[in-house]
Protein backbone atom coordinates (compact mmCIF):
# COMPACT_ATOMS: atom_id res chain seq x y z
CA UNK A 1 0.00 0.00 0.00
CA UNK A 2 1.31 3.45 -0.92
CA UNK A 3 1.87 5.93 2.10
CA UNK A 4 -0.13 8.98 2.38
CA UNK A 5 0.98 12.37 1.71
CA UNK A 6 0.27 13.45 5.48
CA UNK A 7 2.48 11.09 6.25
CA UNK A 8 5.39 11.63 4.23
CA UNK A 9 5.17 14.92 5.54
CA UNK A 10 5.27 13.61 9.35
CA UNK A 11 8.26 11.51 7.97
CA UNK A 12 10.42 14.72 6.42
CA UNK A 13 9.20 17.21 9.13
CA UNK A 14 10.17 15.05 11.81
CA UNK A 15 13.99 14.21 10.12
CA UNK A 16 14.17 17.73 9.72
CA UNK A 17 13.60 18.33 13.24
CA UNK A 18 16.11 15.58 14.03
CA UNK A 19 18.78 17.63 12.09
CA UNK A 20 17.47 21.09 13.81
CA UNK A 21 17.79 19.70 17.38
CA UNK A 22 21.64 18.66 16.82
CA UNK A 23 22.54 22.21 15.67
CA UNK A 24 20.76 23.29 18.72
CA UNK A 25 22.64 21.16 20.62
CA UNK A 26 25.83 22.95 19.20
CA UNK A 27 24.71 26.40 19.19
CA UNK A 28 23.92 25.14 23.37
CA UNK A 29 27.89 24.06 23.08
CA UNK A 30 28.67 27.52 21.55
CA UNK A 31 27.22 29.38 24.36
CA UNK A 32 28.79 27.25 27.09
CA UNK A 33 32.45 26.85 25.60
CA UNK A 34 31.95 30.95 24.92
CA UNK A 35 30.17 31.88 28.54
CA UNK A 36 27.58 33.17 26.61
CA UNK A 37 24.69 31.69 29.27
CA UNK A 38 24.17 34.92 30.45
CA UNK A 39 24.23 37.37 27.64
CA UNK A 40 20.56 37.26 27.75
CA UNK A 41 19.54 37.87 31.48
CA UNK A 42 15.76 37.49 31.07
CA UNK A 43 13.93 35.11 28.84
CA UNK A 44 12.01 34.71 26.36
CA UNK A 45 13.07 38.20 25.75
CA UNK A 46 16.59 39.18 25.65
CA UNK A 47 17.27 42.44 27.43
CA UNK A 48 13.57 43.27 27.25
CA UNK A 49 13.45 43.02 23.45
CA UNK A 50 12.58 40.81 21.06
CA UNK A 51 16.24 41.72 19.13
CA UNK A 52 19.00 42.51 21.77
CA UNK A 53 20.97 45.59 21.30
CA UNK A 54 24.23 46.21 20.04
CA UNK A 55 25.80 48.44 22.83
CA UNK A 56 25.04 49.57 26.75
CA UNK A 57 23.92 52.93 25.15
CA UNK A 58 20.81 51.35 24.06
CA UNK A 59 20.18 50.05 27.64
CA UNK A 60 19.05 52.07 30.36
CA UNK A 61 21.65 53.23 33.17
CA UNK A 62 20.14 50.74 35.91
CA UNK A 63 19.75 48.00 33.54
CA UNK A 64 21.75 45.93 35.95
CA UNK A 65 20.10 46.25 39.52
CA UNK A 66 16.68 45.65 37.09
CA UNK A 67 17.70 42.03 35.90
CA UNK A 68 19.20 41.26 38.96
CA UNK A 69 15.63 41.98 41.18
CA UNK A 70 14.21 39.98 38.16
CA UNK A 71 15.89 36.71 38.23
CA UNK A 72 15.63 37.57 42.09
CA UNK A 73 11.97 37.36 42.17
CA UNK A 74 11.70 34.21 39.69
CA UNK A 75 14.18 32.27 41.84
CA UNK A 76 12.04 32.89 44.91
CA UNK A 77 9.05 31.30 43.04
CA UNK A 78 10.98 28.55 41.74
CA UNK A 79 12.56 27.80 44.86
CA UNK A 80 8.48 27.51 46.57
CA UNK A 81 7.87 25.26 43.86
CA UNK A 82 10.34 23.49 44.83
CA UNK A 83 9.53 23.23 48.21
CA UNK A 84 5.75 22.05 47.64
CA UNK A 85 7.24 18.95 45.60
CA UNK A 86 9.72 18.07 48.61
CA UNK A 87 12.59 19.49 47.36
CA UNK A 88 13.56 21.97 50.44
CA UNK A 89 17.16 21.86 50.43
CA UNK A 90 17.53 22.73 46.71
CA UNK A 91 15.31 25.51 47.45
CA UNK A 92 17.23 26.71 50.69
CA UNK A 93 20.53 26.48 48.35
CA UNK A 94 18.96 28.52 45.42
CA UNK A 95 17.37 30.95 47.82
CA UNK A 96 21.17 31.80 49.64
CA UNK A 97 23.03 31.72 46.59
CA UNK A 98 24.54 34.82 46.52
CA UNK A 99 25.98 34.32 42.68
CA UNK A 100 22.36 35.72 41.43
CA UNK A 101 22.96 39.16 43.01
CA UNK A 102 25.60 39.64 40.91
CA UNK A 103 25.22 41.85 37.73
CA UNK A 104 26.10 40.98 34.30
CA UNK A 105 28.09 43.32 32.00
CA UNK A 106 26.50 43.93 28.88
CA UNK A 107 28.72 42.02 26.20
CA UNK A 108 27.08 42.22 22.55
CA UNK A 109 29.04 39.12 21.61
CA UNK A 110 27.53 37.32 24.14
CA UNK A 111 24.10 38.49 24.13
CA UNK A 112 24.33 37.68 19.96
CA UNK A 113 25.65 34.37 20.52
CA UNK A 114 22.91 33.12 23.52
CA UNK A 115 20.30 35.20 21.00
CA UNK A 116 21.23 32.96 18.24
CA UNK A 117 20.97 30.12 20.45
CA UNK A 118 17.17 31.21 21.25
CA UNK A 119 16.61 31.26 17.59
CA UNK A 120 17.32 27.65 16.76
CA UNK A 121 15.56 26.73 19.93
CA UNK A 122 12.01 28.71 18.55
CA UNK A 123 12.80 27.53 15.20
CA UNK A 124 13.42 23.49 16.43
CA UNK A 125 10.18 24.14 18.47
CA UNK A 126 7.88 24.89 15.59
CA UNK A 127 9.07 22.03 13.65
CA UNK A 128 8.57 19.83 16.28
CA UNK A 129 4.89 21.29 16.80
CA UNK A 130 4.28 20.90 13.47
CA UNK A 131 5.92 16.93 13.96
CA UNK A 132 2.95 16.88 16.12
CA UNK A 133 0.49 18.01 14.05
CA UNK A 134 1.38 15.34 11.30
CA UNK A 135 1.78 12.72 13.63
CA UNK A 136 -2.06 12.37 14.04
CA UNK A 137 -2.18 11.39 10.21
CA UNK A 138 -0.68 7.79 12.48
CA UNK A 139 -3.72 7.85 14.63
CA UNK A 140 -5.39 4.83 12.51
CA UNK A 141 -2.30 2.84 12.27
CA UNK A 142 -0.54 4.02 15.35
CA UNK A 143 -1.91 6.18 18.14
CA UNK A 144 1.80 5.68 19.76
CA UNK A 145 3.34 7.89 16.82
CA UNK A 146 1.02 10.22 17.75
CA UNK A 147 0.96 10.27 21.25
CA UNK A 148 4.52 10.66 21.70
CA UNK A 149 4.97 13.65 18.95
CA UNK A 150 2.16 15.68 21.28
CA UNK A 151 4.34 14.36 24.71
CA UNK A 152 7.38 15.66 22.72
CA UNK A 153 5.92 18.91 22.32
CA UNK A 154 4.52 19.44 25.68
CA UNK A 155 8.37 18.63 26.79
CA UNK A 156 9.83 21.04 25.06
CA UNK A 157 8.02 23.50 26.47
CA UNK A 158 9.46 21.69 29.86
CA UNK A 159 12.59 22.62 28.32
CA UNK A 160 12.07 25.88 27.27
CA UNK A 161 10.54 27.22 30.73
CA UNK A 162 13.70 24.99 32.33
CA UNK A 163 15.80 27.26 29.82
CA UNK A 164 14.67 29.99 31.46
CA UNK A 165 15.16 28.74 34.95
CA UNK A 166 18.68 27.69 33.44
CA UNK A 167 19.43 31.87 33.06
CA UNK A 168 17.37 33.27 36.29
CA UNK A 169 19.35 30.93 38.37
CA UNK A 170 22.97 31.54 36.87
CA UNK A 171 23.44 28.15 35.34
CA UNK A 172 23.12 26.45 38.71
CA UNK A 173 24.89 23.03 37.85
CA UNK A 174 22.00 20.53 38.35
CA UNK A 175 19.87 22.34 36.52
CA UNK A 176 22.70 22.46 33.24
CA UNK A 177 22.35 18.76 33.87
CA UNK A 178 18.88 18.04 33.75
CA UNK A 179 18.71 20.60 30.32
CA UNK A 180 20.97 18.76 28.61
CA UNK A 181 19.46 14.97 29.65
CA UNK A 182 16.10 16.20 28.91
CA UNK A 183 17.39 17.33 25.06
CA UNK A 184 18.24 13.90 24.75
CA UNK A 185 15.12 12.38 25.58
CA UNK A 186 13.39 15.13 22.98
CA UNK A 187 15.74 13.51 20.56
CA UNK A 188 15.43 10.25 21.24
CA UNK A 189 11.38 10.59 21.20
CA UNK A 190 11.59 11.91 18.16
CA UNK A 191 14.31 9.06 16.28
CA UNK A 192 11.59 6.37 17.86
CA UNK A 193 9.04 8.10 16.04
CA UNK A 194 10.34 8.48 12.90
CA UNK A 195 11.84 4.73 12.49
CA UNK A 196 8.54 3.26 14.17
CA UNK A 197 6.63 5.46 10.96
CA UNK A 198 9.30 3.99 8.63
CA UNK A 199 8.69 -0.14 9.56
CA UNK A 200 5.30 -0.16 10.81
CA UNK A 201 3.92 -3.00 12.19
CA UNK A 202 4.95 -5.79 14.88
CA UNK A 203 8.75 -5.99 15.11
CA UNK A 204 10.65 -9.22 16.16
CA UNK A 205 14.01 -8.94 17.94
CA UNK A 206 16.31 -9.70 14.43
CA UNK A 207 19.48 -10.92 16.37
CA UNK A 208 20.93 -12.65 19.35
CA UNK A 209 19.88 -11.27 22.74
CA UNK A 210 23.79 -10.88 23.66
CA UNK A 211 23.52 -7.96 21.02
CA UNK A 212 20.51 -6.46 22.08
CA UNK A 213 22.29 -6.34 25.65
CA UNK A 214 25.36 -4.70 24.97
CA UNK A 215 23.64 -1.77 22.44
CA UNK A 216 21.51 -1.28 25.58
CA UNK A 217 24.57 -0.93 28.02
CA UNK A 218 26.61 0.97 24.99
CA UNK A 219 23.49 3.63 25.24
CA UNK A 220 23.67 4.14 28.88
CA UNK A 221 26.91 4.43 29.56
CA UNK A 222 27.44 6.97 26.46
CA UNK A 223 24.12 8.79 28.87
CA UNK A 224 25.97 8.74 32.10
CA UNK A 225 29.40 10.06 29.50
CA UNK A 226 27.63 12.96 28.82
CA UNK A 227 26.07 13.68 32.32
CA UNK A 228 29.45 12.99 33.85
CA UNK A 229 30.77 15.79 31.02
CA UNK A 230 28.37 18.15 32.21
CA UNK A 231 29.24 18.16 35.60
CA UNK A 232 32.99 18.31 34.65
CA UNK A 233 31.97 21.74 33.16
CA UNK A 234 30.16 22.99 35.83
CA UNK A 235 32.93 22.37 37.91
CA UNK A 236 35.53 23.96 35.01
CA UNK A 237 33.01 27.34 35.51
CA UNK A 238 33.61 26.91 39.32
CA UNK A 239 37.44 26.21 38.69
CA UNK A 240 37.75 29.66 36.06
CA UNK A 241 35.69 31.88 38.46
CA UNK A 242 38.36 31.14 41.24
CA UNK A 243 41.06 31.75 39.18
CA UNK A 244 39.32 34.70 37.90
CA UNK A 245 39.66 33.53 33.96
CA UNK A 246 43.35 33.42 34.54
CA UNK A 247 45.83 30.39 34.29
CA UNK A 248 43.47 28.29 31.89
CA UNK A 249 46.21 25.65 31.76
CA UNK A 250 45.13 24.61 35.87
CA UNK A 251 41.41 24.13 34.71
CA UNK A 252 41.42 20.43 33.94
CA UNK A 253 44.16 19.60 36.99
CA UNK A 254 41.88 21.19 39.64
CA UNK A 255 38.87 19.87 39.09
CA UNK A 256 39.29 16.64 40.54
CA UNK A 257 37.45 13.36 41.07
CA UNK A 258 34.68 14.11 38.36
CA UNK A 259 36.96 14.20 35.72
CA UNK A 260 38.57 11.23 36.33
CA UNK A 261 35.12 9.30 36.41
CA UNK A 262 34.03 11.17 32.85
CA UNK A 263 37.43 9.62 31.63
CA UNK A 264 36.66 6.35 33.39
CA UNK A 265 33.93 6.10 31.19
CA UNK A 266 35.18 7.47 28.50
CA UNK A 267 37.37 3.99 28.04
CA UNK A 268 34.13 2.24 29.55
CA UNK A 269 32.46 3.85 26.20
CA UNK A 270 35.07 2.81 23.90
CA UNK A 271 35.77 -0.87 25.26
CA UNK A 272 31.32 -1.53 25.00
CA UNK A 273 31.41 -0.43 21.63
CA UNK A 274 34.27 -2.40 20.57
CA UNK A 275 31.93 -5.71 21.79
CA UNK A 276 29.21 -4.18 19.77
CA UNK A 277 30.99 -3.76 16.52
CA UNK A 278 32.13 -7.47 16.73
CA UNK A 279 29.14 -8.32 17.42
CA UNK A 280 27.30 -6.48 14.44
CA UNK A 281 30.09 -7.63 12.15
CA UNK A 282 29.32 -11.32 13.23
CA UNK A 283 25.35 -11.07 12.55
CA UNK A 284 24.56 -8.47 9.65
CA UNK A 285 25.49 -8.25 6.40
CA UNK A 286 28.40 -5.80 5.67
CA UNK A 287 26.23 -3.19 4.20
CA UNK A 288 23.84 -3.43 6.64
CA UNK A 289 22.00 -0.31 8.23
CA UNK A 290 23.53 -1.85 11.57
CA UNK A 291 27.22 -1.86 10.36
CA UNK A 292 26.74 1.74 8.48
CA UNK A 293 25.78 2.66 12.24
CA UNK A 294 28.28 0.89 13.89
CA UNK A 295 31.28 2.56 11.69
CA UNK A 296 29.69 6.33 11.91
CA UNK A 297 29.63 5.41 15.51
CA UNK A 298 33.11 4.88 15.74
CA UNK A 299 33.77 7.67 13.72
CA UNK A 300 32.14 10.31 16.07
CA UNK A 301 34.06 7.75 19.30
CA UNK A 302 37.47 8.59 17.07
CA UNK A 303 36.31 12.16 16.74
CA UNK A 304 35.57 12.75 20.51
CA UNK A 305 38.43 10.88 21.54
CA UNK A 306 40.38 13.63 20.00
CA UNK A 307 38.55 16.70 21.20
CA UNK A 308 39.11 15.28 24.66
CA UNK A 309 42.84 15.04 23.93
CA UNK A 310 42.55 18.97 22.83
CA UNK A 311 40.78 19.76 25.78
CA UNK A 312 42.76 18.21 28.25
CA UNK A 313 45.88 19.11 26.92
CA UNK A 314 45.19 22.42 25.09
CA UNK A 315 43.76 24.74 27.97
CA UNK A 316 39.84 23.69 27.07
CA UNK A 317 39.80 25.44 23.58
CA UNK A 318 36.58 26.48 22.52
CA UNK A 319 35.77 25.11 19.38
CA UNK A 320 36.68 21.53 21.35
CA UNK A 321 34.41 22.36 23.97
CA UNK A 322 31.33 22.82 21.50
CA UNK A 323 32.11 19.80 19.18
CA UNK A 324 32.90 17.81 22.13
CA UNK A 325 29.18 17.61 23.46
CA UNK A 326 27.97 17.64 19.70
CA UNK A 327 29.72 14.25 18.99
CA UNK A 328 28.75 12.30 22.57
CA UNK A 329 24.86 13.32 21.26
CA UNK A 330 25.68 11.95 17.44
CA UNK A 331 26.81 9.33 19.57
CA UNK A 332 23.91 8.91 21.29
CA UNK A 333 21.69 9.38 18.63
CA UNK A 334 23.55 6.36 16.62
CA UNK A 335 23.55 3.76 18.69
CA UNK A 336 19.81 4.40 19.90
CA UNK A 337 18.90 3.85 16.37
CA UNK A 338 20.84 1.26 16.01
CA UNK A 339 18.78 -0.11 19.00
CA UNK A 340 15.45 0.45 17.30
CA UNK A 341 16.91 -1.51 14.07
CA UNK A 342 17.74 -4.52 16.09
CA UNK A 343 14.05 -5.32 15.66
CA UNK A 344 12.46 -6.47 12.51
CA UNK A 345 9.07 -5.83 11.26
CA UNK A 346 6.72 -9.07 10.69
CA UNK A 347 4.18 -7.11 9.17
CA UNK A 348 3.85 -3.79 7.37
CA UNK A 349 0.49 -1.90 6.94
CA UNK A 350 0.08 1.39 5.31
CA UNK A 351 3.89 2.10 3.53
CA UNK A 352 4.85 1.09 1.33
CA UNK A 353 8.38 -0.80 1.01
Amino acid sequence: MSISASKIRFQKVTLLTIIILFVLILAGGVVRSSGSGMGCPDWPKCFGRYIPPTSSADLPKDYKQKYVDLRLAKNQRFAKTLDVFGYSDLAKRIREDKSILLPEEFNAEKTWTEYINRLIGAISGVFLFLSAVYAFSYWSSSKRIALLSLFNFVLVGFQAWLGSIVVSTNLVSWIVTVHMLLALAILAILIYTYHRAKVLGNNKLNTGMLVYIITWLALLASIFQIAFGTEVRDQIDAVAAHFQGGYRNNWISSVGEIFTQHRDMAVLVLVLNVMLYALIRKNFARHSVHQQLMSFTFLMIMLQIVTGILLSYWALPPAAQASHIVLASLIFGAQFYLLLNLYKPVSVRGISR
